[in-house]
Parts: structure tokens; sequence; C-alpha cells
């Protein structure tokens, strides 16, 4: 699970920090996206890396 969250970290940021325009809060945004990935029942995931934008997407449009 990690190994998958772990692949699109890099992408991740870059669309937080595109969205908040601070490292700090792209960062946190990632964090955030990571605890919500681990206590999701990844089985019923069927795109992770669309899962894991979606997620952040949301998270950052929350805090702007």
């Amino acid at each position: 699970m990690n190994e998958e969250f772990e692949a699109y970290r890099a992408l991740l940021f870059t669309i937080a920090y595109r969205m908040t325009g601070s490292a700090a809060d792209a960062e946190d945004l990632v964090q955030d996206a990571y605890v919500r990935y681990v206590s999701t029942d990844t089985d019923v995931v069927r795109d992770v890396k669309a899962f894991l934008v979606t997620i952040l997407t949301r998270l950052a449009l929350d805090r702007l």
C-alpha cells in the first residue's frame, strides 16, 4: 500500500502546490491524503492514481 502511494507522491505534491501556491500547504495536503488512503479499504479502489488525485483535489479545495 505504501509503495502505491509513494509512486504518486510527486504528482500529488505538484497538484497541491499548483492549487495552493504554498509548499508547506502542499506537503500537509499530501500527508492528509495519505492518512485517508491508508484508512480506506483499498480492495474497492479500482484506480489508485485517480483515487489519490480525487482525494487530494477535494482536500485542497476545502483548504482554499
